[in-house]
């Protein structure tokens, strides 16, 4: 079981050994997997279009986003320390986490609407194309999952979520690391940084759901896999709309 390592704090080793087995009942398969994805992501779609349109319509959508994150952060927790609860908790994720999306990409469009209009468009073309890239470089084993490889990406990527958690507290004290937020040419460089690890585990992520399938996991696991994929493709977009801004605020 040493293959079923992932960047993705969703997708662990001990998650996929602590999966049971009932004799009989079906096991999960890539194109499963694929399939509740792209639910979810519908699921995305759809609640963001709904706080997008509050955000035009003049409504006070703060306290909606913030909710929203809160919530998708506990169910996020929940799924994580049980996976069985990714079958009903994994959609309701994704339509808060749709809330979340639309709020802060409507945000951004409205700051950024004169030095650079369509910069939520162009953060949304870039996520697929990276998450195309990714998946023929895997695909094609042009990048492979290897031990080495897993356990940089690991590293970064609880790296720099410690760092945000730090700045998040350090905010809150008046004290603000204001080059995650500027476009000074260290800023650019972090986001850089940040937009190549979050695309990296991608690689891993694509790997689980695959060697999940071979090996045969409950069928649950599918929504499981889809819930992890989609963590890890919205922290891309997120994190790719925050270093265009860096580079729109320069003009």
């Amino acid at each position: 079981m040493a293959f079923f390592r992932s960047s993705n704090p969703t997708l662990q080793e001990k998650i996929f050994q602590n999966t049971i087995m009932v004799p009989g009942e079906e096991t999960m398969t890539r194109g499963g997997a694929l399939n509740k994805f792209f639910f979810l992501f519908l699921m995305v779609m759809a609640s963001a279009s709904f706080t997008w349109s509050a955000f035009y319509n003049n409504k006070y959508i703060v306290p909606w986003v913030i909710g929203s994150a809160i919530a998708a952060f506990i169910l996020a927790f929940a799924i994580t320390f049980k996976p069985q609860r990714a079958t009903y908790l994994a959609p309701a994720y994704g339509l808060l986490k749709g809330v979340v999306i639309g709020g802060i990409s409507a945000m951004y469009n409205n700051a950024f609407i004169k030095v650079a209009p369509g910069i939520v468009m162009q953060a949304v073309g870039l996520t697929f194309g990276v998450v195309i890239a990714m998946y023929l470089l895997y695909k094609f084993q042009l990048i492979k999952a290897t031990e080495k490889l897993r356990a940089i990406v690991f590293t970064a990527t609880v790296g720099i979520a410690i760092f945000y958690v730090i700045a998040i507290v350090l905010r809150m004290v008046g004290i603000s690391m204001s080059f995650i937020h500027e476009g000074t040419n260290i800023g650019i460089l972090f986001s850089l940084v940040v937009v190549v690890i979050a695309a990296m585990n991608l690689i891993f992520d694509f790997d689980m759901i695959d060697q999940g399938a071979a090996m045969g996991a409950p069928k649950y696991m599918e929504w499981y896999c889809a819930f992890g994929l989609l963590v890890t493709i919205v922290w891309l977009y997120l994190e790719i709309l925050r270093l265009l801004s860096k580079l729109a605020s320069r003009k």
